[in-house]
């Protein structure tokens, strides 16, 4: 195999309670990317189309993903890779653009060198390319990228991913204001401390979304889907908020919170109907702003990064 063409997902970080630490995979939101050998050594970026991003590979978060893979492959290479880079994920959307990125270009690389590689090292490296992008190696968008469904970072250090069952039939909605805000900028107004009754709620939270991920229990999982620390923060970074979230939970979301560090705003429904009923409900919300948006139907992948095709 000399050359590959991956769909590498969007993916939802945080899911409200679980900051840093929770994310899911998309199925029908993401980039696409071709990563195919070449003669010359190393890592050359060919091809971006879609948005405006650098070309140098020390300089794009697929190239020093997966610069960071090749640092670690310990036989010597005779060839180099070559990245092209269809972007359907805008930068700074909130849905993983930057981890779509990392993750598909050092998994379209394991793929080219026979898989030496386990998935856990390969968000290792992706977590590099993140690094790049908002200043810090976080991994809960690289992690469902790459290892598809739900997952739990247990640890950065050493890096633990844990994997989780995801509810049948779970639909997710996001709405996309396109307006940029950067993960670093989005910290920055984060509280340096928290109380200490909200930290208990937050992590009783996450406890009860990982036992209802388990049990398929929607009831629960609904419930878990509140945020105490990080969202009555970043939500006044989002015009409309508050009022997209009221008409999502009455269209029959089961939840409503800020993928990421937003823009994007993701809710999550029993059946691809709510899913419509919500997005129906957005959209008539937004329509009534001067901001352009786009929005988003998805079942939850449990594959993550896909093959389309093989040469």
């Amino acid at each position: 195999m000399n050359e590959i063409t991956i769909f590498a997902p969007a993916t939802i970080a945080n899911i409200s309670c679980g900051f840093d630490v929770l994310g899911c995979c998309l199925d029908t939101v993401g980039d696409e990317m071709v990563v195919r050998k070449v003669p010359e050594k190393g890592v050359k970026i060919s091809k971006i189309e879609g948005v405006d991003l650098p070309f140098e590979s020390d300089k794009n978060v697929a190239g020093v993903a997966a610069l960071a893979l090749l640092n670690e492959f310990k036989k010597k290479l005779d060839f180099g890779f070559e990245i092209d880079i269809y972007k359907n994920i805008k930068p700074g959307s909130g849905i993983g653009s930057s981890a779509a990125s990392a993750a598909g270009a050092v998994f379209a690389i394991n793929e080219l060198l026979n898989k030496p590689f386990s998935k856990l090292q390969l968000v290792e490296f992706a977590r590099k390319g993140e690094e790049l992008a908002c200043g810090s190696p976080i991994a809960d968008n690289v992690a469902p990228a790459i290892f598809g469904g739900f997952t739990l970072v247990k640890s950065t250090n050493p890096l633990n991913i844990i994997e989780l069952p995801s509810l049948e039939g779970l639909y997710t909605t996001i709405l996309h204001p396109q307006i940029e805000i950067k993960t670093e900028d989005s910290r920055t107004i984060l509280p340096k401390k928290v109380a200490l009754t909200d930290a208990v709620k937050q992590w009783a939270n996450v406890g009860a979304l990982v036992h209802a991920l388990h049990t398929n229990d929607y009831n629960l999982f609904s419930e878990s889907l509140t945020d105490f620390i990080v969202e009555p923060h970043r939500s006044k970074l989002i015009y409309g908020f508050d009022k997209v979230k009221e008409s999502a939970l009455k269209a029959g979301a089961l939840g409503c919170g800020i993928s990421g560090s937003g823009p994007s705003i993701f809710t999550f429904s029993k059946n691809h109907q709510i899913a419509e009923n919500v997005a129906n409900s957005l959209n008539s919300i937004y329509l009534k702003n001067n901001i352009p948006f786009k929005i988003y139907i998805s079942k939850i992948s449990t594959q993550g990064i896909k093959i389309i095709n093989t040469k």
